[in-house]
Order: structure tokens, then C-alpha cells, then sequence
């Protein structure tokens, strides 16, 4: 029997929203004795649990079909795997940070510097596209500690929410790139693996469909079912139900989370009265 193999992230942020993102899409994975390998109760998938800065070369070298992993680590290791989704969770950046007492006005500022990093391929390509080139320093975890401690006169690393650089005295000044997770496919996929990642990527889009929108119900008078029905960036068309009170309907349809609050404002502008939304577990067009 043929059957897919996946990587992820065996701990932190990205396997959460990676074991999440498989149970969204309704498939069982059990982890409870901190396995490296297990597979699915009811879909034709094998979890690898890895480091994630392995990932890549396991795509590269076919013993996973497929991984759910942050482009970043592609742009450092993998340039030539194909990414199938975009998945939209584990955001961040490749950021550039100096200490907070550097005077920084340019990226010239660092030509010819020490700079401390976990991507030295990235940074090297980054530089190079200036035309400058820095001395690096390749470390493995901890790089934002380098500045203080004499090693580096900056670090280039991930970045989320910043307060990692605050609290050891770094300030960002540019970012290389943003990165999100992906999913990715090696290069070596099988053709029989290939239909089941079509089966799990199909499940995927609806899920990530869901999460991208609300259902809405709506109670409209009959005179402006045809203007209101212009407002609302629905799938084809509103669901129009009478109401016991003549001259009034139930409309339902489906509204995108990015912009509710200002499709909201125009629903109640243009006569929309008691208004309900409600998430939607899945989305399948």
C-alpha cells in the first residue's frame, strides 16, 4: 500500500500549528511517547518528527515526500524544492540587528563587519547583492548573545515579535526576507505519493479556506436584497430565505476575516439588520 511521508518540526511553534493543521484536516496522529516516526489511524500518511534545520536535506535526498517547514530554511538550504502551499502560520523574518548603541544610517554601515548568523547563505547572498561582503560568523542557536560578547558587530537571525533583541540590546535595522511555513515537496516524490499529497493538499485548501473567512446571516428588507447583495464578496451568490415578517428575508453568505469590519459597516449602512457570523470549520469550492 502506498503511503505519503511528511516531515515536521518535532517540537516548538511549527509543530503545533503543524500536528493542528493535520487534525483540522482529519487526520489522527498520535505522538504521546515522543516517537521520530509514526503514522496516521485513518489516512495513508508517515509523521517524521526532525530537527528543522535537517528538513531540507531530507527533501533534497527523498526520505520525506513532502514537509511542512518555514521558506526561510529553503531560501538557506533547499532553493531548488518546490513549494506547494503556503500555509500561513509561524510568520516571521530574517531581520539584520545591531546593537542599540551602533549608529546605523545605511547597509553600507556594515560592509567588511563581523556578522553572527544560523543562515550564513543567505547572509552571504544578501551582501553580495549589495556588493559588500561581511566576515561570518556561522552559529547554531543563541547568535543574538554574539554583539555582547565580543564575537560580532551584528547578527542576522529570526525575528518575531522582537523582544529577544530588546532584552539582550539589539535593535533591527533591515530585513532580508518574511517567511511563513510551507509546504514542500522533494524533488524525489513518487508518482503513487504524489496522488496521496494531492488527496492531503485538497484537504489543506479547505482548511486554509476556512480559516481565511466567515459564514454571515443577515436579516435584509426585500427592497435591498439586490444592493446589499453587491457588498458582499460571495462565493457566487447569497442565500436568500423569507422571514414569517413580509417584506423582510434571511440572507446567507460568506465574508473574508480581512475585510469584515469594513464590509460590516456597509452591510448596517445599507439597511442590514441582525447581523451573525460564525466560523467555518471547512471550505470546499
Amino acid at each position: 500500500m502506498s503511503i505519503l511521508k511528511i516531515a515536521i518540526q518535532k517540537s516548538g511553534r511549527l509543530y503545533e500549528d503543524s500536528i493542528q493543521l493535520l487534525k483540522d484536516s482529519g487526520i489522527s496522529v498520535y505522538n504521546g511517547n515522543d516517537q521520530l516516526k509514526v503514522t496516521a489511524s485513518n489516512f495513508p500518511l508517515e509523521v517524521y518528527f526532525l530537527r528543522n534545520s535537517d528538513i531540507p536535506q531530507y527533501l533534497i535526498d527523498g526520505v520525506v515526500d513532502v514537509a511542512i517547514v518555514g521558506d526561510n530554511l529553503l531560501v538557506e538550504k533547499g532553493k531548488n524544492i518546490t513549494v506547494a502551499e503556503r500555509l500561513g502560520f509561524s510568520k516571521c523574518k530574517v531581520s539584520i540587528a545591531v546593537p542599540k548603541s551602533f549608529s546605523y544610517s545605511s547597509i553600507s554601515d556594515l560592509n567588511g563587519l563581523r556578522v553572527a548568523t544560523s543562515y550564513p547563505n543567505t547572509v552571504t547572498e544578501y551582501f553580495s547583492s549589495k556588493g559588500m561582503s561581511v566576515d561570518i560568523h556561522q552559529i547554531s542557536g543563541s547568535v543574538e548573545i554574539a554583539p555582547n560578547i565580543g564575537l560580532s558587530d551584528a547578527i542576522v537571525d529570526i525575528v518575531s515579535s522582537g523582544s529577544t533583541l530588546f532584552k539582550n540590546g539589539l535593535k533591527e535595522v533591515e530585513v532580508i526576507l518574511k517567511s511563513e511555513a510551507v509546504l514542500a515537496i522533494s524533488p524525489q516524490i513518487a508518482m503513487t505519493s504524489k496522488k496521496i499529497l494531492d488527496k492531503l493538499q485538497f484537504r489543506i485548501q479547505a482548511v486554509l479556506r476556512s480559516r481565511k473567512s466567515k459564514y454571515i446571516l443577515m436579516n435584509v428588507p426585500n427592497e435591498k436584497i439586490p444592493f446589499i447583495t453587491k457588498i458582499l464578496p460571495v462565493l457566487k451568490s447569497p442565500t436568500v430565505m423569507p422571514l414569517s415578517e413580509e417584506g423582510w428575508s434571511s440572507l446567507h453568505s460568506v465574508i473574508e476575516e480581512d475585510t469584515f469590519w469594513e464590509v460590516i459597516d456597509q452591510l448596517k449602512e445599507a439597511g442590514a439588520e441582525g447581523i451573525l457570523v460564525c466560523p467555518i470549520e471547512k471550505m470546499v469550492l
